[in-house]
């Protein structure tokens, strides 16, 4: 783990300081720029932003979106070198070139503790004054989830239109779907750029237009905000009422990725620009770097329009990413963002293996067709062969004279999960068993198969292998046992969620927290068939999916309903008390489980813990974080004020002393040890708490220290409130002996702190590691 860590700091000493452009290519071919300039050196001779960079900058037919709200600047279309002439420009502070990113692809508002008539939903009034953004591939507006019946009139702060286009009128937005817009001119860019490679909007399976072609869209917006849907269910799987966290919170949809064509930059800072301007209260992005890496946040645009959002006091939450369980590979990292890794819920999808040797193995699947009836089949595994296309089921790769009339084992990766069943179905093969490799360890996730099929885990897999190999004759079937509620241990830090340490700043602990993210049930398109394949021609009103791209809906929802019932409350405020409310605990009352290992999970697995609703409502006290504070911070990891004004628009000026990056107000602690001192090293955090719950309250600490050798103290160990008195700073000391210190097999130790005053708990995870300096 230390080698990793070293890694990352080198990563941020040569790279992540202000770099003035991102490294373009040599190639000349044209190409789309994002420029970031300084809107208060507009000359007075020019009406508006757009005349100015017209005229000066780029030729109007190569200016795709002008940005004013939360970003100044613009996206063009141009060669490197132009991009880099105009960067000689006194008044443009910063030039980055448009990448392409990916989606992070109903019991759960029960699970987060959400009951009907009780707590958050009846004391909110279900949100309906709160409107949430969705950035995703756009909606099918058709579906019961986004019915306005019984809705007030639209809040009267909403300035957003409903944009029309192929398949979508005016009349296609409603009270509940108050707003749809759609992102496409950065996307068309690149296309043309790309030659043959990535097209256009492709008519045949894409609407121009805010409606969804892909389903990733309409499941994210209605697992925030959707409405009571009576009969839900995806084939039978999950049945019951389908909605969502904030039923009657309303939707705005912004439509910037696009079918197998992912979501570009330039088109995603056009819809924060946009959502800000429109009114919206939440901004909900299931969407990231598509490359593992995260850049600094003066190059990423994600982070840019998320700090212009948050500064005018608009939540905005991100998934996490799916590439765990490795360390290191949360996404959406910046302090001002929440990023939501991903947990199970106590719903599953049970499927059992039996082998002719009696032997019943436990796997997962949504297969809805004709069952096997425990009829026992030939079973083989074309990877004996060694071929690794063959163990892949990749296409074309199986001989029909081997698997005709059996069930397949196709080992899991390289392809999507689904696509190897027809592979197998093509070639004659009645069924398929889904192997987990060593890199998805037990990680389970449901899918729609087209033929009968079930996933194990990597254990499971080996033993159906050993058996094939153990037998002349082996057979099999697959049982399918529908849906199973009441699973514990639930909720499990579901393997794919991505894990800390953050890779850019590990003194900002993060994931922020995990929400339910695995077999989540929510509304779908009719363009497609639940698997997205284009030969599944199969339409279902409602899906089951998995990814931090569903765990994330969850969170703006819930930050939708505490800003419905606390108005005044910050960002950072709500947050907050989701962060110190969160539960580390399963439904067995023990350690959440982490899915990958089958062992304890820590926080750098699930940042604060899963989020539990009902407690948030009322968290007692709260970190709050101001605008100038994350300002401050970016002082504090050496950005320059020029650097700074790229992501806050306005020109800021650093402290004479340079700040701490860990004094950032966070809600948990993250303390770094140089690994080469020798003895007792001491760090000091400051953080300061403000009373939401009763005016005159006494609180007291509690601490969990971490381990052997790592001593952690708190002054005060008491915090009084009082009417005058509503916030109160403390002192917390980590003092670690290097000699004695053992770390974890993630390389850190933690523990918590936590204030009560018999009442509220506000805990804080806290994470202790030791760095190789440079």
């Amino acid at each position: 783990m230390a080698d990793s860590v070293f890694l990352v700091f080198f990563f941020f000493f040569f790279y992540g300081f202000p770099l003035y452009k991102a490294a373009f290519s040599h190639d000349q071919a044209v190409k789309t720029f994002i420029f970031r300039v300084d809107g208060e050196s507009k000359p007075s001779i020019f009406p508006t932003h757009y005349h100015w960079y017209s005229s000066e900058f780029a030729d109007p037919v190569e200016i795709l979106h002008v940005y004013d709200v939360v970003f100044h600047g613009f996206s063009a279309t141009l060669t490197p070198d132009r991009a880099d002439s105009i960067l000689q420009n006194p008044s443009v502070l910063a030039v980055f070139e448009d990448h392409r990113r990916e989606l992070h692809t109903t019991r759960s508002p029960q699970f987060l503790g959400l009951r009907n008539q009780r707590g958050l939903w009846s004391e909110s009034d279900y949100g309906s004054d709160v409107i949430v953004g969705v950035f995703d591939t756009g909606v099918w507006p058709e579906r019961r989830s986004f019915s306005d019946l019984n809705l007030g009139p639209v809040p009267a702060k909403w300035k957003g239109i409903c944009e029309t286009g192929v398949k979508f009128a005016k009349n296609n937005c409603n009270r509940k779907l108050v707003g749809a817009r759609f992102f496409a001119k950065g996307h068309e860019a690149a296309a043309r750029g790309a030659g043959p490679g990535i097209g256009g909007i492709n008519e045949t399976v894409e609407f121009r237009s805010p409606r969804d072609a892909d389903g990733h869209g309409t499941h994210t917006a209605s697992t925030a905000a959707g409405r009571y849907a009576f009969k839900a269910s995806m084939s039978g799987y999950a049945a019951g009422i389908a909605k969502g966290v904030a039923p009657k919170a309303r939707l705005a949809v912004y439509k910037v990725c696009w079918k197998n064509a992912g979501c570009f930059d330039s088109d995603i800072l056009a819809a924060f620009d946009a959502a800000v301007a429109d009114g919206v209260d939440v901004i909900s992005i299931s969407i990231g770097g598509g490359d593992g890496i995260s850049s600094p946040y003066y190059l990423d645009p994600i982070a840019i329009g998320s700090f212009g959002a948050a500064s005018k006091g608009v939540f905005v939450s991100a998934s996490a990413g799916n590439d765990g369980p490795n360390g290191m590979t949360v996404t959406n990292l910046s302090p001002w963002q929440t990023s939501v890794g991903a947990g199970t819920i106590d719903r599953n999808f049970p499927a059992d293996v039996v082998l002719g040797n009696g032997k019943r193995l436990s796997g997962v699947s949504l297969y809805s067709g004709e069952p096997l009836k425990g009829k026992m089949y030939s079973l083989v595994y074309p990877g004996k062969s060694g071929i690794l296309a063959a163990s892949l089921c990749m296409e074309n790769s199986l001989d029909p004279a081997l698997v005709k009339g059996k069930i397949v084992v196709c080992d899991r990766g390289s392809s999507p999960r689904v696509a190897k069943g027809l592979v197998v179905r093509k070639a004659g093969g009645v069924g398929m068993i889904l192997a987990n490799g060593i890199s998805n360890g037990e990680g389970l996730v449901g899918d729609a198969h087209l033929i009968p099929a079930c996933a194990v885990g990597a254990d499971e897999g080996d033993a159906v292998k050993s058996y094939i190999s153990s037998t002349s004759k082996p057979t099999a079937t697959i049982n399918f046992k529908g849906t199973v509620l009441g699973i514990k241990p639930a909720p499990v830090v579901a393997s794919f969620s991505g894990r800390g340490p953050n890779g850019l700043n590990p003194e900002i602990l993060k994931p922020d927290l995990i929400a339910p993210g695995v077999n989540i049930l929510a509304a779908w398109t009719d363009a497609v068939g639940p698997t997205g394949l284009d030969s599944d021609t199969r339409k279902t009103e409602f899906n089951i999916l998995s990814g931090t791209s569903m765990a994330c809906p969850h969170v703006s929802g819930a930050a939708a309903l505490l800003k419905s019932a606390h108005p005044d409350w910050s960002p950072a405020a709500i947050r907050s008390a989701m962060m110190t409310t969160a539960s580390i605990t399963d439904n067995r009352l023990q350690p959440m489980i982490d899915e990958a290992t089958g062992k304890p999970s820590t926080p750098y697995d699930f940042g604060a813990g899963n989020l539990n609703l009902d407690l948030a409502m009322d968290p007692g006290l709260v970190y709050d974080i101001t605008p100038a504070d994350y300002v401050n911070f970016l002082c504090s990891i050496g950005y320059n004020p020029k650097i700074i004004q790229v992501i806050t628009r306005s020109p800021e000026t650093c402290p004479a002393k340079k700040p701490l990056p860990e004094n950032l107000n966070y809600p948990s602690i993250s303390a770094l040890f140089p690994a080469t001192s020798v003895g007792i090293s001491t760090k000091s955090f400051i953080r300061t708490l403000t009373n939401v719950g009763p005016p005159n309250s006494v609180y007291r600490v509690r601490l969990e220290s971490p381990a052997k050798g790592v001593k952690v103290a708190v002054k005060p160990a008491k915090l009084v409130f009082s009417e005058k008195t509503k916030k109160q700073s403390f002192v917390v000391t980590i003092s670690a002996d290097t000699r004695n210190i053992e770390m974890g097999e993630s390389g850190a130790v933690f523990g918590s702190l936590s204030w009560s005053d018999g009442k509220h708990v506000v805990r804080s995870s806290i994470a202790i590691t030791q760095i190789e300096p440079l």
